[in-house]
């Protein structure tokens, strides 16, 4: 889960602001020296933490919060309200305002600038956007081969005119290929060093002045904590950057980078990469970020995911069959498949409100659940999938070991299966119930 570390903490300093019918403002004091202590153990800026400190403090110890009927949550109102401002108050999207429109993707050598250049041409590409990828890092080995073959993967269009050239003529022809094939987006992946220095920032700088870029995108791995935050401040103050996307959030970040950028350098953070598939690219949202943090979800993201990766007819067709008590295993493993689309489960289940992050440790080994429930069914043959009510002693031994697994995993399974089956027969009973019945739904 995204900030794992810092949402467990947080959450734990305000469960127990919650037990107390009534706060003082000792109490308040004393939750705020936690909240401190967990930011910077999260590698927060301490100034960017000092100042977020005394602007909750003076919030949550008025009389009326103090004296509300729910004050632990007005005070968790308000540390949710004052970190989503923090992190930059509402999202901030692309200034696509030129045609075609050049975004300029800038950072360290390592930050995964060619992998996000890739994602970010995907996700617009989505949007009805012809999307044009530019070569631009001349001096990596088998840079412009990473991108060319990621490129072609993807379906994406890509211009490059090997090492020979400078990366302004290249970005300048680039501009005008765009024009000449109606291209609306031109992404230039440009060089990185291992270090902020004066012939990366004048070869940027060249860069710009001949194409003018919509977007100047500063790519910063998530998991460097502090160092991310003082990357961004260099290429702020020398290049003077748009926007940030942050790589990496899925790993075990501190997650200071992420709560420091925008306050730190007044750049915001435009896009979060949360996993290594290209999909794995999200429109930064400081609103949901703070509520996920804080432990109370993320619905919208949910449902923008959900839609994204499962198909309406097939979700349609389902829920038919489960009404009709028709649901079978090639319908189950069908919606694996479509649940593993919407990416990990931790990650899934951290945007369910109410859900603790602690109890999301551990995930990895349900996620291994889901690959062995999906080699269990694909060794059933057609008749067991459709009715496993077939499947003998002699069947759950040919079963798992053509899965890999042991007679008890299939027991468990076919168990499971069951328990699932008879729940859906009592959800079809009730919505039948519902339907014979008028003014609405009777537990209200």
């Amino acid at each position: 889960m995204m900030l794992q570390g810092l949402s467990e903490k947080l959450q734990g300093v305000f469960a127990n602001l919650k037990k107390k019918g009534k706060l003082s403002e000792k109490d308040v004091k004393e939750a705020m020296r936690e909240v401190r202590v967990a930011l910077l153990e999260a590698d927060v800026n301490f100034q960017v933490v000092k100042k977020f400190i005394k602007t909750v403090r003076e919030k949550s110890t008025g009389q009326e919060i103090l004296n509300s009927l729910t004050p632990g949550q007005q005070v968790i109102k308000i540390v949710r309200d004052e970190l989503q401002e923090l992190m930059g108050g509402q999202n901030e999207g692309l200034n696509l305002n030129t045609h075609p429109a050049p975004i300029m993707l800038v950072g360290l050598q390592g930050a995964g600038k060619t992998t996000m250049s890739v994602k970010l041409a995907k996700k617009l590409s989505q949007d009805n956007k012809k999307v044009l990828l530019v070569a631009a890092d001349i001096y990596r080995p088998a840079a412009i081969k990473q991108l060319e073959s990621m490129a072609e993967q993807q379906e994406i269009d890509l211009f490059q005119l090997g090492t020979n050239n400078s990366p302004v003529d290249i970005c300048k022809a680039a501009m005008e290929h765009a024009k000449k094939y109606g291209h609306d987006i031109l992404i230039f992946d440009t060089a990185g060093r291992l270090h902020v220095d004066d012939k990366l920032m004048d070869e940027l700088d060249d860069i710009q002045q001949a194409t003018s870029p919509c977007e100047t995108l500063l790519v910063v791995d998530a998991m460097t904590g502090q160092d991310a935050v003082n990357v961004a401040q260099n290429f702020n103050d020398k290049l003077g950057i748009s926007g940030v996307v942050l790589t990496k959030l899925d790993g075990d970040t501190r997650g200071g980078a992420a709560i420091s950028i925008k306050a730190v350098t007044g750049a915001p953070i435009k896009y979060i990469g949360t996993g290594e598939k290209v999909e794995n690219l999200e429109v930064f949202h400081p609103d949901r970020m703070a509520s996920r943090i804080l432990g109370m979800g993320d619905v919208l993201s949910l449902i923008e995911k959900a839609e994204q990766s499962i198909d309406a007819d097939k979700a349609k067709e389902l829920q038919e069959k489960m009404k009709n008590q028709q649901f079978t295993f090639d319908d189950f493993i069908e919606q694996l498949q479509q649940i593993k689309k919407m990416g990990s489960l931790d990650q899934i289940l951290g945007m369910i409100p109410g859900l603790p992050s602690k109890k999301l440790k551990g995930l990895s080994a349900d996620e291994g659940d889901l690959v062995k429930i999906e080699a269990i069914i694909k060794s059933m043959t057609k008749e067991e999938r459709v009715n496993p009510s077939i499947i003998n002693g002699s069947r759950r031994k040919r079963i798992a070991l053509g899965s890999g697994t042991k007679v008890q995993d299939v027991n468990r399974l076919l168990k499971q299966f069951e328990q699932m089956k008879k729940m859906m027969k009592q959800f079809g009973s009730m919505e039948k119930n519902l339907s014979n019945k008028k003014g609405g739904f009777p537990f209200f």
